[in-house]
């Protein structure tokens, strides 16, 4: 007997199998025959290509087994004319092989093919406004049905105020929203930044200097802020930030070799780990040992950081968690839901760059 949900056997192999693989024979599986082979409604197989929440695992196992044993793949072209959805975000990006943009874009592609959206790319050699307005423009033609602009930028911020978006957008970077229909998702760059002097305060450093990034970047000024008021809330001096006009080992290792001449401070908290690893460098040549006479963090957490000689202590980033939080956020206002902006933690990987200050003579 049957239930009406477990076919019969006959012959060691199941009536319904047979029937949906003759039926499927010589054309293409449909999301019905998908249905059929799974034992569930038509309905059911949608809600598990939306990735519905009220789908139970066990249910959801049964379909995608289905979808992979029949080959089923979806009609996109028909979809969107049912939905008046393409399942496509579009994402805006620098040109740069930055570390944290980079990082940003994989982590927010890998969370929109779990959530079944295709992602469409356009970089943008700088950031204005007549360059971002003609990506935003690209992917209005293509339908997306969200974008996602990854910049933390100042220019970037003020092309995408400057845009009339028709479908929400997401921005990783600001900590509020630049503009209407403008959402933010960033790491907690101050928090960091905090997290960092912090550290070397606690082993005891008197002097805690730090090298900025860029300060028309938006990391690079909430990470000034944090260490400056970190060294305050410690009841120390807040010299002036040691600029830097990039973001790279060139410019860490040029900054090194002024530390060195201009008079070695027992610890640095540089913007980046690029301009520490720089810093190391410098440091070795000139045989300041690290973290004998000179302790070092960075912040990022890049790939290799634990290579470093000595390995970098630093502030990591969770861009897993950034791409997953920012596609949240997309599909909660495509749902026309309300939504806050959002901040993910930042924490701190502590290695053998630092340690506590050495002893000066009385």
């Amino acid at each position: 007997m049957s239930d009406g949900r477990t076919p019969v056997r006959r012959d060691g192999v199941l009536e319904q199998e047979r029937a949906v693989r003759r039926r499927v024979e010589g054309r293409q599986p449909s999301m019905s025959d998908v249905a059929a082979r799974a034992g569930v409604s038509h309905q059911t197989v949608s809600r598990v290509l939306n990735a519905h929440p009220s789908v139970r695992d066990e249910t959801r196992r049964l379909v995608l087994e289905a979808i992979e044993e029949l080959g089923y793949r979806r009609n996109a072209a028909a979809r969107a004319l049912v939905t008046r959805r393409t399942a496509t975000i579009g994402v805006v990006t620098s040109g740069s092989a930055l570390f944290g943009p980079t990082s940003t874009l994989i982590a927010v592609e890998n969370a929109a093919r779990d959530a079944g959206y295709f992602v469409s790319v356009a970089t943008a050699a700088r950031w204005d406004t007549a360059i971002l307005t003609e990506a935003l423009e690209h992917f209005m033609a293509q339908s997306v049905d969200g974008v996602v602009v990854i910049a933390a930028h100042d220019e970037a911020v003020s092309a995408v105020r400057a845009f009339p978006s028709p479908v929400p957008v997401v921005m990783v970077g600001p900590k509020e929203a630049p503009g209407t229909g403008v959402h933010a998702v960033t790491f907690d760059q101050y928090g960091g930044a905090r997290l960092a002097t912090r550290h070397l305060v606690e082993l005891g450093h008197r002097e805690v200097v730090h090298v900025s990034g860029p300060l028309n970047w938006l990391d690079a000024r909430e990470r000034a802020l944090g260490w400056r008021h970190e060294v305050r809330a410690a009841g120390l001096a807040a010299t002036p930030a040691v600029p830097a006009d990039s973001w790279s080992a060139d410019r860490g290792y040029e900054v090194g070799r002024d530390l060195l001449r201009d008079g070695l401070p027992t610890a640095v908290f540089a913007a980046n780990d690029q301009l520490a690893l720089g810093m190391l460098r410098a440091f070795a040549e000139a045989g300041a040992r690290v973290p004998d006479d000179v302790s070092v963090v960075g912040f990022d957490d890049v790939d290799g950081s634990a290579q470093f000689y000595p390995p970098l202590t630093t502030v990591r980033q969770e861009f897993g968690e950034l791409g997953r939080r920012c596609l949240r956020m997309l599909l909660d206002l495509l749902a026309g839901g309300d939504v806050d902006p959002v901040v993910v933690d930042a924490r701190l990987v502590v290695r053998a760059s630092t340690g506590a200050p050495p002893r000066r003579p009385d």
